[in-house]
């Protein structure tokens, strides 16, 4: 037997291996993310360098560029810290510090995500029953929803503070005041998609309730209700993201020393690059578990109604 049909098969099955991969749902995610990596380490060595090389003017140092590479790839403060950096940073403060210090993702982390989880439940609340005053009450729907729309044309940078300072002077701090900047950006979602699902049933499926002399609860509980859940749904995927940006918003006017927020602060403040984007990735990875959380919720949901596709 030669050494090529030794090896053969060895290397056919990778070539296979990778082929199977790259055809099935994982493989276009893997090219982007390969992608972003790779122009990641190249952004990362173009805004690095000009710094770099300055060091090395001041040291009289005579430089290559592999050894460029390397020196802008490994700074303590670099512009644009390299996607290795980060992922040092990530393993350092989640599995190297115990989940109850400060100084662990971990537990700012939990932090942020107490907050959106509360602010994602009020405005989830508060979205449903807007949607049904404004289904059912026309004039809720003339008055109410053109203010609900231009509310979110107001950046939330600039209506967090005052939301904070108002709340303060009343007597409510603590997680409440971020939890309700989070609501704020959160039950808008919610509010749109339930609207559009209540009013998705067909004319003649309401005309045929009412042959039955169904009444108005009749109509909501047993038809439009269910013909609005999958827009439900498809509302708080995004609402549960935009009340992490929220609860992340409301950490920073507070001065807060806990969360994503106060990470991202601290990390501004004494110029710690390595520290911010840790923070980033973190809320990142944050926001994507808890989407996954609600679309698998929704299948479960829909499953259970008999409507899943």
């Amino acid at each position: 037997m030669t050494t090529d049909a030794l090896i053969s098969p060895d290397v056919t099955g990778g070539q296979g291996l990778w082929s199977r991969l790259m055809s099935g749902k994982t493989g276009p995610v893997l090219v982007i993310v390969m992608a972003i990596i790779a122009i990641w380490y190249f952004s990362a060595v173009m805004l690095n360098s000009p710094f770099q090389k300055e060091i090395y003017k001041r040291n009289s140092v005579e430089w290559t560029t592999s050894q460029l590479i390397s020196d802008t790839l490994s700074q303590e403060r670099p512009v644009l810290p390299a996607p290795d950096q980060v992922v040092v940073e990530l393993y350092k403060t989640t599995i190297l510090k115990r989940v109850t210090s400060k100084r662990s993702l971990v537990y700012h982390s939990w932090i942020t995500l107490s907050t959106t989880l509360l602010g994602f439940i009020i405005g989830t609340v508060l979205g449903i029953l807007l949607a049904v005053g404004i289904v059912h009450n026309r004039s809720l729907d003339k008055s109410l929803m053109p203010w609900i729309i231009s509310s979110q044309t107001i950046p939330i940078l600039a209506i967090a503070p005052m939301i904070i300072v108002v709340l303060n002077a009343i007597g409510i701090q603590g997680i409440l005041p971020k939890a309700f900047i989070a609501t704020y950006l959160s039950f808008f979602p919610i509010t749109v998609g339930i609207v559009k699902g209540l009013r998705s049933p067909e004319v003649i499926h309401l005309d045929l309730m009412r042959t039955y002399n169904a009444s108005n609860w009749d109509l909501f509980w047993k038809l439009r209700w269910p013909s609005s859940v999958p827009y439900l749904f498809t509302g708080m995927k995004v609402a549960i993201a935009t009340s992490l940006v929220g609860a992340i918003v409301g950490e920073l006017p507070t001065g807060a020393v806990e969360g994503l927020g106060a990470r991202l602060l601290a990390g501004s403040y004494y110029g710690q690059t390595i520290q911010i984007w840790s923070a980033l990735i973190a809320a990142a990875l944050l926001a994507a578990g808890l989407v996954s959380l609600v679309g698998i919720s929704n299948k479960i949901v829909l499953k259970k109604m008999g409507m899943a596709q």
